[in-house]
């Protein structure tokens, strides 16, 4: 909710409750033509985790022929101050960016501009 509130200013967007609802989300975004320009996952997500949701996002986009270049821009947030985890996560699964809690406004302009996304 905070990072709902956060981005509101910069357009709309959607909160999901767990990883099975993100992936869900993400395929009506693309199946309506509509593909998210970024997406805010937490590593620890209820059932489905973040990273295994960063994957299989990544898995569909390839599937689908999304390049590189126009796939989403996916930020990871997580409360483990674990560099190491966090730069596997972002080298492995090919998230754009990471972001420590707790999460404020300044950090996360800093992510979004370095992203290319503002």
């Amino acid at each position: 909710m905070l990072l709902q509130k956060l981005l509101a200013p910069f357009g709309e967007c959607h909160i999901a409750v767990n990883g099975k609802e993100a992936i869900e989300a993400f395929i009506l975004s693309i199946k309506n033509k509509q593909p998210y320009n970024l997406i805010c996952l937490d590593i620890m997500m209820p059932g489905i985790d973040g990273k295994k949701v960063l994957q299989a996002i990544r898995e569909m986009e390839a599937k689908i022929g999304i390049s590189t270049a126009n796939r989403a821009k996916i930020i990871m947030t997580t409360a483990k101050d674990d560099s190491e985890s966090v730069m596997l996560t972002v080298v492995k699964y090919k998230c754009d960016s990471y972001i420590l809690k707790p999460i404020n406004k300044v950090k996360l302009i800093t992510r979004l501009r370095e992203i290319g996304l503002i």
